[in-house]
This record gives C-alpha cells, structure tokens and sequence, in this order.
C-alpha cells in the first residue's frame, strides 16, 4: 500500500455479534456493516478509515483489534453508555442471519477528513442521533469523491418505516453509488418492484444502484435506465452473515481500480461499458460467495480475490 493510493472513509456502526457456535453456546464476533465493509477493503489492501463508536469495555478493545488486524484505521468515538454495541444473530436452517440489536449511536459528527470515497450505510443512516452526522458527511463529500451507499435496512431498530425511507431517498439522491438488497427495497417499498425503484433511484442521481438477490445474483441499473443482470455464483453457503458487505466492498474496490474515485468519480462511473460495469458487478458477487462459503463476516484478502478471479493481485489494479 502506497501513499499514492485512494483514501476511503467509512462511517457506520462497529459491534459485536453474538452467535451461536454448533452447539448453542453463544460466541462474541465483531461485525457491524459499515465495519464489515472496512474490513473487506483494507483486506483488499485499500487505504481505509473507519469513523465509528466504540465503548471502553473489553468488546470495544475486540472490535478495534479485529478491524486493526484487516488494515483498517479506527477513527473511534466513546459511546455514550461507555459499551460497545451488540446484535444478538440467530441463523436458520439455509445459515440466513437475523438479529436484535443493542445498539448506541450518538455520533455527534464525522471528523473532517479529506477522502477520495466516502462510504455509508445501514443502522448509522437513520437511526437518530448520530444519522444527522452521517446526512452531514455526504453533503459534504457530494462532489469531491465517490459517495457510496447502502441502505442495509433494519426493521427491528426501525418499526416504523416513515422516517428511514424518507432518510433513504435523501441519501440516495445525493449518492453516486448504491447497492442494496431485494430484502431492503420490500421492507422500504412493499408491493412494488425492486428494479423498477432501482431504476427510479438511478434516476435521481447515482450513476449506478445494484440490487443483491442473494443466491439469485444481482442487478445493476444505470443512471439512463440501461438494466444489466450478473448471475448468481455457484457456491456451499455456511451463513450468509457479512455477504451484502463484502459484496458492497469489493463493489467499491473493483470501481476504484476503474479510476472511479475523487471529484471526478460521478463522471467517470457514468462514463464506464457496460462491459466494465458488469466485470465489476460479477467481481463483487464472487467476492461475497468466497465470505458465505466460511462462518461469519470473513471477506477475502486480495490474494483470496484474484485467485477466484483468475487472476493476478497486480491485474485487479489494471
């Protein structure tokens, strides 16, 4: 890694999940979306920051080690109980994750920090206090990097609908990429179609939404309406904890290995093929079956990534 290289933030939660091991008895791992997004850059060797809350307990101290451990900078802030937050998971039969959330986030405001992508998303987007602080963070990079995006959607902190999907479309207005689940736009949009408000989305401004079906693959709709499927990867699926994040990270350093990053990142994501706007959708599907294929949130390294790719570490950068 290189001083030379594409400086990213994101901002987001940091947590511990508590998973159950194959025999019930429950395990802490960290986790947190934004924090699994990290995770999956700096093990992909990005330049990568993390603005986040932690607590003065034993869990903060695993997260920050945990994060420290994948390359990640950790721009942490206290909590406001003085814990770290926790997300209790519990998997079905198909190892699909589910979770009920002790969650703190009271981010007063993201540090100013100069960056070439800013990266967003899940609970830090709309659960208030700290969602002004992350609204305040995209205003303020709109322009001068690439605003990445996704929702990640959690009704269990979120009952009630109005406010997040309202915070939603404001973001994705203002944001130049967004990826987001079929999951997420049913519970934000029931009864409509999700790649009809994908393409709706697209048109408001981001120059790309990608919509993750799961096992299904993904689609990816441009800002002029042009809709491109990527198929589902074949692969044994242990859980699916951590997939739509590494999906999102790898979505992220696929694009910047284009040239798509700082003040010119909007112009350039929409002057891309669709040719190169599907080589970087499929990258990232494969890049989160390599995560599903192990327990819990586990993104590939570079090394990991280029091998499922067929190829070189020193190619992806091409």
């Amino acid at each position: 890694m290189t001083d030379a290289q594409p400086r990213i933030l994101v901002v987001g939660e940091a947590l511990i999940d508590v998973v159950p091991d194959a025999g019930g008895t429950p395990r802490d791992l960290p986790g947190g979306s934004p924090a699994n997004v990290a995770i999956t850059l700096g093990r992909l060797e990005r330049d990568v920051r993390l603005v986040t809350l932690l607590g003065d307990d034993e869990r903060g101290e695993l997260v920050r080690t945990w994060l420290e451990a994948s390359n990640v900078t950790v721009l942490a802030q206290p909590t406001g109980s003085g814990r770290t937050s926790s997300a209790e998971v519990t998997l079905d039969d198909s190892g699909a994750a589910s979770y009920v959330f002790d969650l703190d986030w009271d981010l007063p405001a993201v540090p100013e920090e100069s960056c070439d992508v800013l990266h967003v998303g899940s609970i830090a987007t709309v659960l208030d206090p700290g969602a002004d602080a992350v609204l305040n963070a995209v205003r303020a990079h709109r322009g001068r990097a690439l605003v990445s995006l996704d929702p990640n959607a959690r009704p269990a902190i979120t009952p009630d609908r109005t406010g997040p999907v309202a915070r939603v479309e404001e973001l994705v207005a203002l944001s130049d990429l967004v990826k987001v689940s079929d999951e997420d736009l049913d519970w934000l949009h029931p009864g409509h179609d999700p790649v009809t408000t994908a393409a709706r989305w697209a048109a408001a401004g981001p120059g790309l939404v990608v919509v993750t079906r799961g096992g299904e693959g993904a689609v990816a709709v441009r800002h002029d309406g042009t809709t491109l499927e990527v198929p589902g990867v074949p692969v044994r699926v242990a859980d699916t904890v951590g997939a739509g994040d590494t999906f999102s990270g790898v979505l992220v350093d696929a694009f910047i290995a284009l040239g798509v990053h700082g003040a010119d990142a909007a112009g350039a994501l929409r002057a891309l093929s669709d040719r190169d706007v599907l080589g970087v959708v499929t990258t990232a599907a494969i890049g989160a079956a390599i995560n599903v294929s192990r327990l819990g949130a586990d993104p590939p390294s570079r090394a990991e990534l280029s091998a499922a790719l067929g190829t070189t570490p020193e190619a992806d950068e091409e």
